[in-house]
């Protein structure tokens, strides 16, 4: 390792843009005679459109154009769809509702889109939204999935029948329910995973430009993945085909997940710069944001446990049911499936499993992958199922777990993960040993002498990550690869740029993939360039969600450098009239081993471009690309150990302490990782103890639909965490590296609400446990 390669703590180079306000986000393009866009949104949860009268918002001051469905439903453009495939477990397919870009007859979530208004400004476009006349019809609504069931419920699609789209199991029922029959013990328990929402710093945005001259459009979009927004828009809604679409993902300020889905603004905005011969830029509101970005989670699940005479585990049952939204989201089919019920073995060795998964559509916003997607809720699942089964048989909730750990490797569980590699009980006792567990009880007491109740709880979580092999995912319905392509140029005066299909939106790429190149060729860091989030310069790529941009991403660039030092390497041998096999690449330099003979990196560089001097048959130039497809999943797994204070008098929960205690495999950028730890936790944190997204159960209005009532977690609201990492390599690609981003939002959860039902003394607590939830628990127990 260099004082910039791999391991070394390298403050990241994209800072300077960002905390100098140098960024570039869309919001900071301005084209050539570009106007701006606002969107009619629906004020009802569920209407039928009787009408739209656009007159009197087309005569307005600035306007250049008000267009409605209809319009755009004449000119081809296709329906948003859904690109994972789900069928039932009678074999039929999932029921995916149509869901225009633009409402044409039927609204079914507060914030559906109608109609769009183009005007020389934002504000003149804005007044003239509120100018169109929409005359609704309203319908009953329902925002509860477990509800939407029900006979009688509202229906939204014609497609699916009492609201249903899929009703999927996995595992083995019959094994399943043998174990049971013979359990010593079983535990079960009631889950809702609260509903969340995203709020990345930076809105969602889209800038469509059609160029008449070159019949071409380009899009600007706040977008984790552009390739596979061109992909679609191509593919799928016509937008134009894929030689006549450039999509650009600049500097994005997070994502979450929010970001991968392809919304309707994008497609509407091209589709408008046409109609009206204009580039046409929308930036949403936060109101919008909190409307329209796809939410995550939502799901209620009932749970069951069956433990045999020694305490060990021999079954698990759940049923879930998952709350989709109005309409089915790019990827919203894999989240409560297979991203979801395959990681319900958790970390355990647990010989039978049955889960049955039934999506349902409801009046609210569309739900889909939101940080961890569906990892969280698989999770939270176990592990507040393991924490309330030690107390129910009055073991140590840290033995327990112990107990029933997965030891060897590879282990193939019953829910089609084939976990790789891990070491879990050495992040047990790391976080224990962090933690000071054995010393809780005395301060458990001290904390009660002060009035106060103190409880610690742990969670012990496993992830899959690098969503992979491509055959593999391509059996389970997803409509794409997942693999990962990278292109590495050594320019003539060996400086280095490299092309990844990637894409950082708070990540630090630009750092961490850098120091790969300078691991392996040893020219600064500041000689590297990393190039992402653009269809015009990367040729192909998958994008960046699931924890893939390392294990995926960087192991694409990996076999590019490799290629890239094989050719350097026959260059430099012929140069120095040495065996290819004796030279080395070190300190910036192309070595004979052993000697003094040696050649510069730009020396070598400049040489394969003059192409003076090169070896018979060799091309000139020193450029190579590489597709990477992982043979599987990653497996970051870890455990957490949160410490609170409870006051009984009020319910107000304080984390004395937080530590984590994580095995991400091999790491690049400590420092990197570590923030992406922090971040994970706080969010994890907000869900446990503040957040949650909540609609009006008669009118379907979302009553949290600003900061004033979505309870974001602030500073003073999170302790000081202290992490760590073991690492236990992952075979399976070339850098041993497992995938962090995601982690901190997985574990931290249980934890929190593991710790305050310790302290309380009742498991019945739901997500957020707010001061008022806690207070009621206290005194119903």
């Amino acid at each position: 390792m260099g004082i910039e390669g791999i391991g070394a703590r390298v403050a990241r180079k994209e800072d300077k843009r960002f905390i100098t306000g140098a960024g570039r986000y869309v919001d900071d393009f301005v084209l050539p005679g570009m106007k701006h866009a606002a969107f009619v949104r629906s004020p009802h949860a569920h209407a039928d459109i009787a009408g739209i009268d656009v007159e009197a918002a087309k005569a307005m001051p600035g306007v250049v154009g008000v267009l409605t469905g209809r319009e755009l439903k004449t000119d081809g453009i296709g329906n948003l769809i859904c690109g994972w495939m789900i069928h039932s477990k009678d074999g039929t397919p999932m029921k995916m509702g149509a869901w225009s870009p633009l409402a044409v007859d039927r609204v079914r979530y507060v914030g559906d889109a109608v109609a769009i208004v183009v005007a020389d400004t934002k504000g003149q476009a804005r007044d003239a939204a509120e100018a169109v006349e929409v005359s609704y019809r309203e319908l009953p609504a329902v925002t509860d999935a477990v509800k939407a069931l029900e006979p009688g419920a509202p229906q939204l699609h014609p497609e699916a029948d009492n609201n249903l789209i899929f009703d999927w199991d996995i595992g083995n029922a019959d094994e399943t329910a043998a174990a049971f029959a013979r359990a010593a013990h079983v535990v079960k328990i009631d889950i809702t995973n609260n509903r969340l929402v995203p709020n990345a710093m930076e809105p969602r945005a889209a800038l469509g430009h059609y160029d008449k001259a070159e019949d071409h459009y380009t899009c600007w979009t706040t977008s984790q993945n552009p390739h596979v927004a061109r992909l679609v828009m191509s593919a799928f809604y016509n937008i134009a085909p894929e030689n006549k679409l450039r999509v650009i993902a600049p500097d994005v300020g997070g994502g979450f997940g929010s970001k991968i889905f392809i919304y309707p603004e994008e497609i509407v905005c091209l589709w408008a710069s046409k109609k009206t011969g204009v580039p046409v830029k929308w930036v949403g509101d936060r109101t919008e944001s909190f409307l329209t970005d796809a939410h995550g989670r939502d799901h209620a699940t009932h749970a069951e446990m069956a433990f045999d005479g020694d305490h060990r585990v021999i079954g698990l049952k759940v049923e879930t049911k998952a709350n989709f939204g109005a309409y089915m989201s790019l990827f919203s089919s894999s989240v409560p499936t297979y991203l979801y019920a395959t990681l319900l073995s958790g970390q355990y060795n647990i010989p039978a499993i049955h889960a049955n998964v039934k999506a349902i559509y409801t009046n609210t916003a569309p739900v889909d992958a939101y940080r961890g997607a569906g990892r969280p809720e698989a999770t939270f699942v176990m592990e507040r199922l393991m924490e309330t089964a030690a107390r129910q048989l009055g073991v140590s909730p840290a033995e327990l777990r112990r107990k029933n750990f997965i030891t060897e490797f590879p282990h193939q569980t019953p829910v089609i993960m084939c976990y790789d590699a891990g070491d879990y009980a050495a992040s047990l006792d790391a976080a224990m040993k962090a933690a000071d567990y054995q010393g809780f009880p005395q301060r458990r007491e001290e904390a009660k002498r002060r009035g106060k109740l103190r409880g610690i709880g742990l969670s012990c979580y496993i992830e899959a990550c690098g969503i992979a092999p491509s055959a593999a995912v391509g059996s389970l319905g997803a409509g794409v690869g997942l693999w990962e392509s990278a292109e590495v140029r050594v320019n003539a005066v060996g400086t280095i740029e490299v092309l990844t299909g990637s894409h950082s939106h708070g990540q630090g790429h630009e750092t961490s993939f850098a120091q790969l190149v300078t691991e392996r060729f040893g020219v600064p860091i500041d000689s590297v360039s990393i190039v992402h989030g653009d269809t015009d310069k990367v040729q192909m790529g998958m994008g960046t969600y699931g924890s893939r941009s390392g294990a995926v991403g960087m192991s694409a660039i990996v076999k590019a450098l490799d290629k890239v030092e094989a050719k350097a390497k026959k260059i430099a041998a012929h140069l120095l009239e040495a065996d290819e096999g004796d030279i080395v690449i070190e300190e910036g330099a192309c070595k004979v081993a052993g000697t003094d003979k040696s050649v510069p990196w730009f020396q070598l560089a400049l040489a394969a471009y003059t192409a003076h001097n090169l070896p018979g048959g060799m091309e000139p130039g020193l450029k190579e690309t590489a597709f990477y497809d992982p043979s599987n999943f990653t497996f970051p797994a870890g455990c957490y150990v949160c410490e609170v204070e409870v006051d009984p008098e009020t319910g107000v929960t304080k984390i004395v302490q937080f530590v984590a205690a994580d095995d991400f495999g091999n790491i690049i950028n400590p420092m990197i990782v570590e923030g992406q730890v922090h971040g994970g936790i706080a969010q994890g944190v907000g869900q446990a103890l503040l957040e949650g997204a909540h609609y009006d159960p008669d009118s379907g209005q979302l009553l949290t639909a600003s900061y004033m009532d979505y309870t974001m977690p602030r500073a003073d609201d999170l302790p000081s965490f202290q992490v760590s990492t073991s690492n236990t390599p992952c075979p399976g690609n070339p850098l041993g590296m497992k995938g962090c981003g995601e982690a901190g939002a997985i574990g931290s959860p249980p934890a929190v609400i593991n710790a305050i039902t310790d302290a309380i003394g009742t498991d019945e607590l739901t997500m957020p446990a707010t001061p008022q939830k806690v207070w009621a628990a206290i005194r119903k127990h």
